[in-house]
């Protein structure tokens, strides 16, 4: 009768290897979930310089033949953003911002039911506190992995950060054109003036462009583009001035 002889010396290698593996992946863990939190904190108190987003537009463009490098941005406070704007960003990005958790369960139901029923994603439901976490903190590219990241991210600022400073950084750290970051430096880009000057039409514009910003321009708004402004400034008239 003959008898398999395994080589111990091998499998203990392996055991090992398995373990040097197991003890490396927990410490990346461990050291994420401090560093997020850090950061998170920091970002309470001090302006983000850059974010993920800004960087991976960078390196597009530079490999770009039809994009230039341009990183257009100006930080202004939140009493310097206009509240037309703020009105806007909230009757079409986020109905429930004031009142939800970084999650908005009822948002989440409809479109989900929507999307269903339809075969297609048509809609989202993703919250501002959600496109702040993807923008500062994490990449573009779309994967459940991501989304859990996502997830944790915005449950830290949901802790850390009240409504106000969550606006504040959003208005200026989200894309509206090609290198062209937050409210200000749209403001002056698009409409020659500061972003405390806004009117209801030019906030309504320039959140009109935000699900496609590198495709639509709010100075020279396509019919598309000036459809869905008009259905923004009808929200707003519906909810309200928004103030935080």
């Amino acid at each position: 009768m003959e008898h398999t002889v395994t080589n111990p010396s091998k499998s203990a290698k392996k055991g090992i290897t398995l373990k040097k593996i197991f003890k490396f992946i927990l410490w990346a863990i461990l050291i994420y979930i401090v560093f997020s939190i850090l950061l998170t904190f920091v970002y309470k108190f001090v302006n983000p310089p850059v974010t993920i987003l800004m960087i991976q537009r960078c390196i597009e463009q530079t490999f770009s033949k039809d994009r230039k490098v341009r990183l257009q941005k100006k930080w202004v406070d939140y009493e310097d953003i206009s509240q037309n704007m703020v009105t806007a960003v909230v009757a079409a990005e986020d109905n429930n911002f004031r009142n939800h958790n970084g999650f908005d369960y009822q948002a989440i139901a409809y479109a989900k039911k929507l999307n269903e029923k339809k075969g297609k994603k048509v809609l989202g439901a993703s919250t501002i506190t959600q496109q702040m976490a993807k923008n500062v903190f994490l990449w573009l590219h779309k994967s459940y992995f991501r989304k859990g990241l996502e997830a944790w991210e915005t449950i830290l600022m949901e802790m850390f950060w009240d409504k106000k400073r969550i606006m504040e950084v959003y208005l200026n750290v989200i894309e509206f054109g090609d290198g062209i970051y937050g409210v200000e430096a749209a403001s002056e880009y698009y409409f020659n003036k500061n972003a405390k000057n806004l009117t209801k039409r030019e906030a309504a514009l320039l959140t009109a462009v935000l699900p496609q910003p590198l495709k639509r321009n709010p100075a020279n708004p396509n019919k598309r583009t000036q459809r869905r402004a008009s259905m923004i400034q009808k929200k707003m008239s519906i909810i309200g001035r928004v103030r935080l």
